[in-house]
This record gives C-alpha cells, structure tokens and sequence, in this order.
C-alpha cells in the first residue's frame, strides 16, 4: 500500500480510533494515523495518514476548522453534550423566551467570537498531570482545567426551533485547532442564563480538506481514495520546489542554500515549516529555512526506501 492521506466522513455513535482500527484492516498496514479525533456522538471528517504519510499528519493537526452544530438552551450537562446527566435548570431567562429575540441570540454569539478564553469540558482529553481529563472525571476526581486561548472566525446562526422547554440553535463555527464546540455550546447557555449542551456536531472542513471529499466507511475504497502526500502537503503549507541534485542531498539530511524564488517566499518566514517538492512531484521533506540555507525538520523517504 502507498502513502498517503485519507479522507473518511465518520458516522455518528462510533470512536475515531473504531474509524482507524477499520481503515487498518482495509489498508493492510498498521502504520494509519489520525490528525485529530471527534467523540462519538459526532459525524464529519477525519484526515488519516497512511504510511510514511504520518509524518505529515502533525502539521494538519494544527489547521483551522468548520462545524455545524445544534444547541440546546434550557438546561446543562455533565459533560457539555447530550451524552450526559442533565443539571438543575435554574434560568434567569426561559429558553423559550428567547425564541422571538433572535437580536439577543446572534449578540450573544458575536461575544464568542474573535480572540477568546476558553475552559476546556472536564471530560475532554486534556492532560493534567499526565493523566487525561475524563480519566480524572471517571475515577471521581474533581477537574480543574486551566483557560486556553482560541479563535473563533465564524459563529453563525442558521436556525432557531423552539421545543418543550428549550430552544434548539442550529449553528456554523470557523475555529482554531484546539476549540471545544462543547465548551462553546455550555457558554453559550451561561450567558444567556439558560443553561446549555450540544446535541449536534459535524465537522465539515480541516484547513482545506472538505467533508465533501470524503468517502462514508461503508464501502471505503482506500487505494481509490489516497491522496498523495505531495497534494496534501501542497494544501497545508506553503511549498519551495527544488532540483534532483538539492532532493538527494536534502534526504540526506544535508542543508541546501536558499536561492531563486525560494529566497522571496521565505524571507519574512524563517522558522515556519515549508514542504520541499522534487521534480515528478515528490514530497521531500519538511524544511525550515535557518539563516540562508534549508533544514530539514522531517523527511519522506521515497516508497520502498527506508
């Protein structure tokens, strides 16, 4: 089986890691990566690498995303999401109120949206002190998770449907790696003093790979759907193109002068990673341009090599 990177729309009441174990099976190797998980309850892309391709996988993981998601104001959760226990409702505002004040709903979203600190779910897989967050929560400890800091780019409302007691907020989100859509949904609520969780969640974009590329698990075709690690490379970073002779050297782990076009692309970016991409449309390496010269961080040795 050759490298690569597959593109799979996962389906709802499933693990990412059952998706991985599959996709193994279907490939017939062991060496499949994943470039960021979705609970179960959740639908929508997952990027797998296949092969020498897994090198790749860290500098995907780190590229912004798009979901859709529906929350319920009216009450919270254990675990931010329909999955767990209901809290004591204790509104300052009924949800169903709320249903006729679409102004106050959309302000509420532009607060969360730009630059923002966010507490991760207690049950999510944050480490503390080694262990994972939900590990802590399942063993009865009490979690206490630090704020990080996210982007959100987009927090858009699509539809508004009023239920007994709640009020269901169809909803689009552009964010940075790292943004809980759980944590956004419990916020969400919060502010609005209604309480709130998510009851849905689909993921529809990593940087430029769409859902809609994607194949369902159901009959996945995994030589058919293999994208080469230079196509992949090419829609996640920018790309310095270099001769044979600088290819073989750069594989051997060798520095190759800055030169030519690459000087004018890189010269504000040092230290930022840029795919090196040989004749034939070959991935290289991963280089980081040091002072006047290439180094590589992470080399792709070609199939069949080492």
């Amino acid at each position: 089986m050759n490298s690569g990177i597959l593109l799979v729309d996962k389906p709802q009441g499933i693990t990412s890691h059952d998706v991985v174990a599959r996709m193994r099976r279907l490939a017939g190797t062991r060496k499949i990566g994943h470039a960021g998980t979705l609970d179960p309850m959740a639908t929508g892309l997952l990027v797998l690498g296949v092969g020498t391709a897994t090198r790749l996988l860290h500098y995907l993981v780190g590229l912004d995303k798009e979901y859709f998601a529906t929350i319920r104001l009216g009450w919270g959760t254990t675990t931010d999401d329909a999955e767990g226990e209901a809290l004591p409702a204790t509104p300052e505002m009924t949800a169903t109120a709320l249903a006729q004040d679409e102004a106050t709903l959309r302000e509420a979203l532009l607060a969360f949206t730009g630059e923002i600190e966010q507490v991760p779910s207690a049950v999510s897989a944050v480490k503390i002190d080694g262990k994972r967050a939900y590990q802590r929560v399942r063993d009865g400890e009490t979690v206490e998770i630090a704020p990080r800091r996210v982007t959100i780019s987009a927090y858009e409302l699509l539809d508004v449907r009023a239920g007994e007691g709640c009020l269901d907020l169809d909803v689009r989100v552009e964010c940075s790696s790292g943004t809980y859509i759980r944590a956004l949904a419990r916020d969400l609520g919060t502010k609005l003093g209604t309480g709130g969780h998510l009851t849905a969640l689909r993921r529809s974009r990593i940087g430029r790979f769409d859902v809609a590329e994607a194949g369902e698990l159901e009959g996945f075709d995994v030589a058919a759907s293999l994208v080469s690690p230079t196509a992949a490379a090419r829609r996640a970073l920018p790309v310095v193109e270099f001769s044979d002779a600088e290819a073989v050297d750069l594989g051997h782990g060798k520095r190759v002068p800055v030169s030519g076009a690459g000087d004018e692309a890189s010269a504000d970016r040092r230290g930022e990673p840029f795919a090196a991409v040989a004749p034939g449309e070959r991935l290289v390496a991963i280089v980081e341009r040091r002072g006047g010269q290439w180094k590589v961080v992470t080399g792709f040795p070609q199939e069949g090599g080492a």
